[in-house]
């Protein structure tokens, strides 16, 4: 068992913390990137809204990510962080499944969100392809196709309006969402949405692409893309076991953080979707650079301190 010692332990390799270590890197400092390999968007055909890298490959640019941040002196390393405590110093001891303990001064939580999505067969195996949740991310690549948004919340009428304007074809599959009110009943028929009422059972697929919606009467109604609303659970073990509370938000849970991403814990930080529910990939990426910024700070201003200290007790001795 081998033990290292870096100024900062970035727990999660995806935008957000590959972007922190770079920017720890070119501020000289001694980064480990501790990455268990399993990013969000995997399944996704491309990344969008990223300016120029529009549609790369996530796992591509990830690629890139680890490179760049290496080039700067960043140690990546592919491992599950399994436990983190605080040592008598203040630094955190870091367990991982590859039996290496690491310990750093600063720690930053990129640790992201998993989607849990509606419980309907087919969901699951189209997901990030013919099954999509997000106009800005996906929208553009099944603009004027057949759409069908899954009704599951109250929400599922906001998105009906935003995927209506990619299509002259969309239907509201009302399913488990609350019943539609009569405003929203028109305001959607006068935006020529068709609204399907009843539970729908499963998804037809023909050469891994979205077929058709079956719904729990047997209908079968043809669609090339199906719009649904996972429910957002952040990463948070580590953070809580630290000691950390979560705060509440409409859409589930998130890391609290000040707008440079430091939590309510001293010497962590956190930073991308699990303290941004919403946040693309461009923004992750902004706010993992905010956060190192922040962390690099934050440590010249302990280590002047602690020169500060140093010095005058050389004078007083």
């Amino acid at each position: 068992m081998s033990t290292n010692n870096f100024d900062v332990a970035i727990v999660g390799g995806g935008a957000a913390g590959l972007s922190a270590a770079l920017a720890l890197g070119r501020s000289l400092r001694s980064v480990v990137v501790l990455d268990a390999g399993h990013p969000r968007n995997a399944p996704a055909h491309g990344a969008h809204n990223l300016l120029g890298n529009e549609g790369i490959s996530p796992l591509d640019l990830l690629a890139k990510g680890r490179t760049e941040a290496a080039g700067y002196g960043v140690d990546i390393r592919a491992t599950e962080v399994r436990d983190i405590t605080r040592n008598s110093n203040g630094d955190f001891d870091i367990q991982t499944s590859d039996a290496r303990r690491v310990s750093a001064r600063r720690l930053l939580l990129a640790t992201g969100l998993v989607d849990e999505l509606p419980d309907v067969p087919g969901v699951a195996e189209l997901w990030g392809s013919s099954v999509l949740h997000c106009p800005y991310c996906h929208g553009f690549e099944v603009r004027g196709k057949r759409i069908g948004v899954l009704g599951t919340s109250p929400m599922s009428v906001h998105q009906t309006m935003l995927f209506q304007q990619l299509s002259d074809d969309v239907i509201l599959f009302t399913h488990t969402m609350p019943p539609l009110s009569e405003e929203e009943r028109q305001q959607l028929s006068a935006l020529g949405v068709q609204i399907v009422d009843g539970p729908v059972a499963r998804l037809d697929i023909a050469d891994g692409s979205l077929r058709s919606v079956e719904l729990a009467d047997g209908t079968s109604i043809d669609r090339d893309a199906l719009v649904v609303a996972p429910r957002f659970v952040v990463v948070s073990e580590l953070y809580t076991r630290l000691g950390g509370t979560l705060a509440e938000h409409p859409a589930g849970q998130i890391i609290p953080t000040d707008p440079m991403g430091a939590t309510d814990l001293p010497g962590v930080w956190a930073a991308g979707n699990n303290t941004d529910l919403a946040a693309v990939v461009a923004v992750s990426m902004g706010a993992g650079v905010m956060a190192g910024a922040a962390i690099n700070a934050d440590l010249i201003a302990e280590e002047a301190r602690l020169a500060l200290a140093n010095s005058a007790a050389a004078t007083a001795g």
